[in-house]
């Protein structure tokens, strides 16, 4: 979930290479919502910066108690994780990546 469409369209590619299953793509935080409810993905990489609601407040509703399935969201943005430390020490994310250094690896080992 990103709203720069050559992002999306670099992850996707890359996670398929690595053997994930691209279920969903969006771009903006009221869409991802909607996938998310739609397809029930295991794992959510989720951009901070969108258009609508931010990363923090999409990651905030996927994960709230009381939903029956809560993915592994996993936050990412090209700002280093300094520029959000406060918010993602309090945040539900099972954790950041760099867009510059996602891997299939890096997203398992904080989703898996």
């Amino acid at each position: 979930m990103d709203d720069h469409a050559g992002f999306r369209t670099f992850a996707r590619a890359l996670l398929e290479a690595d053997g994930f299953d691209v279920v969903a793509e969006a771009s903006d935080g009221a869409s991802a919502m909607l996938a998310v409810e739609r397809f029930n993905p295991h794992i959510v990489l989720l951009d901070i910066v969108l258009p609508d609601l931010d990363g923090f407040e999409v990651c905030a509703r996927l994960t709230e108690r009381g939903r029956r399935e809560r993915p592994a969201v996993v936050l990412t943005s090209s700002r280093d994780a300094t520029a959000y430390a406060d918010r993602l020490d309090g945040c539900a994310a099972r954790g950041f990546i760099p867009k510059d250094r996602l891997s299939g690896t890096a997203l398992l080992s904080l989703a898996g």
